[in-house]
């Protein structure tokens, strides 16, 4: 068996490639199935910690050597010791030399005296290539150039606590099933196996501590979800009632859907065009003991999927830049381009008017976002609203329509629209 270093380097290897790092991980415990539960979190540590630090240790990394590295598990194995060095609370000389060990196993006869090297130079040099990494932004705020110039203009006042959340670790927040439970209730379940907690929303508990949910009461029994309370809002916020239509767009993978049925006696179809995240839905819908309709289509083209019945509510929860949660998704950093923020709107502007055509007059269609980012917010609503002359934007009760990423929750953005009798 490879090292746990050795095992994250490959990891971290095909995300800077352009994989995504779930699906990578995933694989990885595919391929190792007997990996001990340590083993597996000491691989997801290196991967999320170098990610979420991937352009400071980067820099440390260029400062330290002479040419670049042609080898990419030699680069991804430094950045995961320097991330260790930086970060964890493992002895130097441990780092070091369990590094050392990892490169050995690298198809790189020179990778161990060379990896040696680097990392103790680093050790020798740490206080001052620190000073250094904090005069240039990417390293300092530990996200690309364009992502911060972006958000310097967006928000003036608030761009610096934007990143530096997103560098945070994300509080681990669960909503409770009122078919079963109430946060009160299930507050004192936790408290009873040792689990510290807070309720910080009506449905919404806080762990002090993440935990496996095979620690959580109940949890396979449909108690209890594992959903951000930023993502909670959206049942609230649609104003349901019982016997409704009610279409949840790009629902994969059904924590809103879930919502929606523990909040209200609705029927309801959750979409999605992905067939193996739908699965999860139903999966979700079979552990909270939910009904609901699970239909495999694209939300901007409802002719192949829609039976024409118009609906009383939408959740149109876009697909999107996913900025808002960079912190669950450290390789969204990464992996996003300038570029794709503008392909994001072009799919949103599709998809929030083809599902307008599906609401019934008097109905309210709510346009929801992991963003923080405008092109996808702000200006595709403002945007449709001009051209649709029957869409009428509501005032949102208890919260502003963008939420930005901080100790209770993570960035989102929610738009309730509600369809006039006029003409479409």
């Amino acid at each position: 068996m490879l090292e746990p270093q050795a095992l994250a380097a490959g990891v971290l290897t095909e995300v800077l490639s352009g994989r995504n790092l779930n699906i990578v991980l995933a694989e990885l415990w595919q391929q190792y199935p007997d990996l001990l539960p340590r083993h597996r979190g000491a691989i997801q540590d290196l991967s999320y910690g170098t990610l979420r630090y991937f352009s400071r240790l980067d820099f440390l990394l260029q400062a330290l050597i002479s040419r670049p590295i042609s080898h990419d598990g030699v680069r991804c194995l430094l950045l995961a010791g320097l991330y260790q060095l930086n970060y964890s609370k493992t002895r130097p000389y441990a780092v070091v030399d369990r590094a050392v060990e990892a490169a050995r196993a690298l198809d790189a006869p020179w990778a161990a005296k060379f990896v040696n090297g680097v990392l103790r130079n680093f050790l020798r040099k740490k206080a001052e290539l620190l000073l250094r990494a904090n005069d240039f932004e990417p390293a300092r705020y530990c996200h690309p150039q364009w992502w911060i110039d972006r958000l310097r203009i967006a928000y003036p006042q608030d761009w610096v606590a934007i990143l530096n959340a997103n560098n945070d670790h994300p509080p681990m927040t669960l909503r409770v099933n009122r078919h079963l439970s109430s946060p009160e209730q299930y507050c004192s379940l936790l408290h009873s196996v040792e689990i510290e907690a807070e309720i910080i929303e009506p449905n919404a508990i806080r762990l002090l501590k993440p935990v496996s949910v095979d620690l959580l009461p109940g949890f396979w029994d449909g108690m209890v979800s594992v959903q951000d309370a930023g993502a909670q809002y959206a049942a609230d916020l649609l104003s349901l009632s019982a016997g409704q239509r009610v279409l949840d767009a790009c629902a994969a993978p059904g924590g809103k859907a879930a919502h929606i049925l523990e909040s209200v006696d609705v029927n309801l179809i959750a979409l999605d065009n992905d067939a193996v995240r739908l699965k999860q839905v139903a999966e979700n819908f079979q552990r909270l003991k939910l009904q609901g309709q699970c239909v495999l289509g694209d939300a901007a083209s409802p002719d192949n999927w829609w039976d024409g019945q118009l609906f009383d509510r939408i959740l149109a929860d876009v697909p999107c830049s996913a900025s808002g949660v960079a912190r669950r998704h450290p390789d969204i950093k990464w992996l996003r381009r300038p570029t794709d923020i503008a392909q994001f709107a072009v799919t949103q502007n599709l998809i929030i008017a083809s599902l307008w055509r599906l609401l019934a007059p008097g109905g309210k269609l709510l346009y929801a976002t992991c963003s923080v980012f405008h092109e996808e917010n702000e200006e595709i609503v403002a945007g449709f609203i001009a051209k649709q002359s029957n869409a009428i934007r509501l005032t949102l009760p208890h919260i502003q329509g963008q939420l930005l990423p901080n100790q209770v929750h993570d960035g989102f953005f929610y738009a309730l629209l509600e369809k006039s009798s006029g003409p479409s």
